[in-house]
């Protein structure tokens, strides 16, 4: 079968994926080592978040995420501010899709060598993550391998609390329901991979594109938006149904808000902001490439009842995030976006 640009540029997301399934099987059989006072997982492996009873009515939401190749960049450029609220949002944007709120982070930071000044620098964008997403880091590890790590890697891990009768399993999802799209800060965390091939080669990252409006290097480390305030907001105020990460895999990551029901998302995009346009044209991507990988400007869907998608979207807007109406639920597996169906 013919590997999609994404797949040549060394990230194939089937494997991955294979790797990912092969792994949920065999944790599985982890949960029946839980016993007393708190109960088993209340759901299985590959949602956003895993859960687990603590009791109470409540559930714990548990999630660990990282910034993948980004950090090249942060290295190249001499940048490291803001990387730390790529880390941040990664694990926190995940947390609220099963309808947690995040109430604390651990942070995990490999290095090169010893280098107290690199750390600082990152400190900076962890700390104000942390603040836009309303959470504390409270501990973390640095670990020095220089024969493993070159530059650095940056992890978090984080926990939040739901009601269990408000968890977002995805199961009041219904034929009719709409698609809020909310708008992504640029290429987030993901695709970098691909992204790094196709601009870096044509482009050094200090060269200002007026079609960006800013030079590669900046538009390419904006960091990923946070959502947490509005969408807990939302979730508080309005009737939401699920929401979804656009992260790796794209809008195709939406099918696991059905868990395996008869039910697919038919999407219509905004057009997508200047950098995916020079991606796709610059790379020569199909449509199908860049759907599969990239945001394409979209950063958080949120699964709503009909009446609900204005209000939503409001809620969003009043935070500063733009979003619309961008899709509805539909019979049939799997995803459309435009007529285009994203098959694995």
């Amino acid at each position: 079968m013919k590997k999609d640009a994404y797949a040549k540029a060394g990230v194939d997301v089937k494997r991955v994926r294979k790797i990912q399934d092969s792994l949920a099987a065999s944790l599985a059989g982890t949960f029946s080592n839980r016993r007393g006072r708190f109960g088993t997982p209340l759901m299985g492996i590959g949602h956003y978040a895993g859960l687990i009873d603590i009791g109470g009515g409540r559930a714990l939401a548990m999630h660990t995420d990282g910034v993948g190749t980004k950090v090249q960049l942060a290295v190249q450029m001499d940048r490291y501010e803001t990387i730390g609220i790529d880390c941040v949002a990664m694990t926190v944007n995940d947390l609220i899709c099963v309808g947690a709120e995040p109430v604390a982070l651990l942070d995990y930071i490999a290095l090169e060598r010893e280098d107290e000044s690199l750390v600082s620098r990152i400190m900076v964008g962890l700390i104000e993550g942390a603040r836009r997403a309303s959470t504390a880091i409270v501990g973390g590890e640095t670990a020095i391998m220089g024969s493993s790590v070159k530059g650095f890697d940056l992890v978090s891990m984080g926990v939040g609390v739901v009601k269990r009768k408000k968890v977002l399993d995805g199961s009041a999802i219904a034929e009719g329901d709409l698609v809020v799209g909310v708008a992504s800060s640029g290429l987030h965390s993901n695709g970098y991979t691909l992204a790094r091939s196709v601009l870096q080669a044509r482009h050094p990252l200090q060269e200002r594109l007026d079609d960006l409006g800013s030079t590669l290097g900046d538009a390419m480390l904006a960091p990923t938006s946070i959502y947490v305030k509005p969408a807990l907001e939302a979730l508080r105020k309005r009737e939401v149904h699920a929401l979804g990460h656009i992260t790796g895999g794209s809008f195709r990551k939406l099918t696991r808000l059905v868990g395996g029901r008869d039910l697919g998302f038919s999407l219509e995009l905004p057009p997508p902001p200047p950098i995916f346009r020079m991606i796709q044209t610059e790379g020569g991507l199909s449509d199908s490439d860049m759907l599969r990988t990239f945001n394409m400007g979209v950063g958080l869907c949120a699964v709503v009842p009909a009446g609900e998608a204005g209000p939503v979207a409001r809620v969003f807007q009043r935070s500063g995030f733009p979003a619309t109406e961008i899709g509805v639920v539909s019979k049939g597996p799997g995803v459309r976006v435009g007529g285009l169906r994203l098959t694995d």
